[in-house]
Formats: structure tokens, C-alpha cells, sequence
């Protein structure tokens, strides 16, 4: 299967199941306070047995292709630790997942699993938008002694601050899918109108600027 193949199905899959759901007339609202004309929640993949079995076949292909070194798979808690063991079981491959932050008791591990110095590594995401949490991921893994290799995602909105993110800290990010081909099956299947995507595309390149809600 192609990459453009992959893209595609994986954003087919996406739309299938509401993980990927458009609202350009009426966005939704984020933590933040910005409207976003788009809801992501790629945990509902888990609970569609296909398409769990198309992202954990692409990602494992993925990963194959851009990461062939690959001795670990490390999970971004939460949603990506289920991504990264499915994957990892799949390729035959020991995974780990990368807390938020260090538990306060026990051993008070941020990283969980048994990660070697040097061992070089995956990291699993579902999806990218600025960036943060994912850096969080890599730096921790960092600080561990691990060879950070790149980052395999499901869904990424490829904003411009996320990418300059990883740009600066030299973390290479590979997707099963992006915003844009999300965006053009939506409107080949009749979910939003053909003339929503440009302004779903000014809201991926600057959503603090509400100008994209103009029609």
C-alpha cells in the first residue's frame, strides 16, 4: 500500500466512525478557549475492531519504512499506550509507555517499562496538534539515555506550530493521515461542502484567528 493510500484509508476510516467529526457552522469549543470547527478523539479506533486493524497494520508498515532500527515502541499516555503495544505485538517488538509526569510513589517512574541506554525508539502518538504533550514524550525519553528515532502518529492537523516545534527540537513525526485529506474526504462523501475546505484550512493554519468562521 502507498503512502497516498494509506492517508487515504486511514482518513476514510477516521470520518467512518465519528473519530474525525466536522462542524464548521457550529465549532466546537477547546480547553483553551478557541473554536475549532473540528473534534478529534482517535480512542474510539479502539473500539472499532477494522479500524483498529487498519491503524495498527499502518502504523506497523509505517514504522517499517521510516524507522527501520526500531528496538522499542514507547506509548504517549494515554491514547497512545493501546496504539503502541498493539503495534509493537504486531512487529514483534518490547514496548514501554511515557507518563505525563513521574508517579509520586513507588519508584516514582515517568517512563514505564524496561527502556535501555541507548535503545533506539519509536514514539506512538495518536495525534499531533502543537506539538507539546508528544516533546514532553521525547524529552523524557531523552533524559533516559534512549535514541529518540522520530514519532509515528495516527492523525496530525499539521499546524504551524507544532511543525515548527518539532523542527526545533529535531524530531522527525511521520502520520497515517493529516487535516488536509481528512478534509477532502469529508467533502467527497457529503459530510461538509466542497467550499468548507479552504476555510477549514485557514483554521488549521491559525486557529486563534476566528476569520476562517466567515463563510
Amino acid at each position: 500500500m502507498t503512502r497516498e493510500e494509506i492517508n487515504r484509508l486511514i482518513a476514510r476510516d477516521l470520518l467512518k466512525i465519528g473519530a474525525v467529526f466536522f462542524r464548521p457552522d457550529e465549532p466546537f469549543t477547546w480547553a483553551s478557549g478557541i473554536k475549532s470547527p473540528v473534534y478529534c478523539d482517535n480512542r474510539l479506533t479502539l473500539t472499532a475492531p477494522d479500524v483498529r486493524g487498519d491503524v495498527e497494520n499502518c502504523l506497523s508498515a509505517v514504522i517499517r519504512e521510516e524507522y527501520p532500527d526500531a528496538e522499542v515502541l514507547m506509548g504517549t499516555a494515554t491514547a497512545g499506550i493501546a496504539h503502541a503495544a498493539i503495534t509493537a505485538h504486531l512487529m514483534g517488538l518490547p514496548m514501554g509507555y511515557v507518563r505525563g509526569g513521574a508517579k509520586d510513589h513507588g519508584r516514582k517512574n515517568q517512563i514505564e517499562g524496561d527502556l535501555k541506554p541507548g535503545q533506539k525508539t519509536v514514539v506512538v502518538e495518536d495525534l499531533i496538534s502543537t506539538g507539546g504533550s508528544v516533546l514532553e514524550a521525547v524529552e523524557a525519553l531523552r533524559e533516559a539515555g534512549a535514541q529518540v528515532l522520530g514519532i509515528a502518529s495516527i492523525f496530525t492537523y499539521g499546524m504551524k506550530k507544532g511543525i515548527e516545534r518539532l523542527k526545533e527540537a529535531g524530531v522527525k513525526n511521520v502520520s497515517l493521515t493529516n487535516f488536509d485529506v481528512i478534509a477532502q474526504e469529508a467533502a467527497r462523501t457529503g459530510s461538509i461542502r466542497p467550499d468548507d475546505i479552504a476555510r477549514l484550512l485557514r483554521f488549521r493554519d491559525n486557529p486563534s484567528d476566528e476569520s476562517w468562521r466567515e463563510a
